[in-house]
């Protein structure tokens, strides 16, 4: 039966960077080594200043032991996803046929429909429509 690896972005993992939370990436894989860190030889800053982080070099050029690597198994919660994160979204993603949607074209483009010193003349144009309408319903009253 396949075994089921648990996959992490390196985004995911960098949330785990505290001494209460720890996570550290060594050779592809991501470890919990929270509850190691007060048992760990060289002391727990040394983990603490990489959690969150890809710690191979370090942990290469610390010179661990057989057995320290074996113990590591243990910690170990998953792999990092190989695939690469998606590219952010800065501006509307062109559809299959290479235009982007009306609405997206919409929101980009909008525009005031008149300048402010041109919306007095709206302003009159809306008062004077106002008033005729109110005329009107009085004149139709009074028959």
């Amino acid at each position: 039966m396949p075994t089921i690896v648990k996959l992490f972005s390196p985004q995911e993992t960098a949330q785990h960077d505290t001494r209460e939370d720890c996570w550290i990436i060594v050779d592809g894989k991501v470890y919990d080594v929270t509850e190691y860190l007060d048992d760990h030889p060289g002391g727990d800053d040394i983990i603490v200043s990489v959690a969150g982080k890809d710690a191979t070099e370090e942990f290469e050029d610390a010179g661990h032991s057989k057995t320290a690597r074996e113990l590591m198994k243990s910690f170990c919660v998953g792999e990092v996803d190989p695939s690469p994160p998606p590219p952010p979204a800065a501006e509307p993603q062109a559809n299959s046929g290479g235009t982007t949607s009306v609405f997206s074209q919409l929101l980009l483009s909008w525009r005031p429909a008149a300048p402010p010193q041109q919306l007095w003349v709206v302003a009159a144009a809306v008062a004077v429509a106002g008033v005729t309408v109110a005329a009107g319903l009085l004149y139709s009253r009074r028959k």
